[in-house]
């Protein structure tokens, strides 16, 4: 499995963004995914995740009430929409998906827990 995000670019604080993740396997159903974002001078961090159903969601406190995650294992792609972007929120955003069976409706928010990662793409806000 591949996972390729897309969606990136640079908005003024204020705007919205969508960030798109898609899978190259029907497996991606079945499992969580996630969205981490590394800014320059930080350490990789946990933004938000959606289980393998889909029912359930978990958000950083940083982003709740303005960013909502969800997925469409349909056409393999989970998406990551944006809203009232602040410039604290420029980082490279990557999703990454936890590959086993086992829970796949809790919560997962470190990186040692997701087996596949994107290659990331930039998020750049503007004051």
């Amino acid at each position: 499995v591949q996972l390729v995000e897309s969606g990136g670019g640079l908005v003024q604080a204020g705007r919205s963004l969508r960030l798109s993740c898609a899978a190259s396997s029907r497996t991606f159903e079945a499992y969580p995914i996630a969205w981490f974002r590394h800014a320059a001078g930080y350490e990789l961090e946990f933004v938000t995740a959606v289980s393998g159903s889909g029912r359930r969601t978990y958000y950083a406190e940083h982003v709740k009430g303005r960013f909502t995650i969800s997925r469409d294992n349909v056409k393999n792609t989970e998406y990551l929409q944006m809203n009232s972007l602040k410039p604290e929120d420029t980082a490279v955003y990557s999703c990454a998906l936890r590959v086993s069976t086992y829970q796949t409706e809790s919560y997962y928010p470190t990186t040692l827990e997701y087996h596949l990662w994107g290659q990331g793409t930039q998020v750049t806000v503007s004051s």
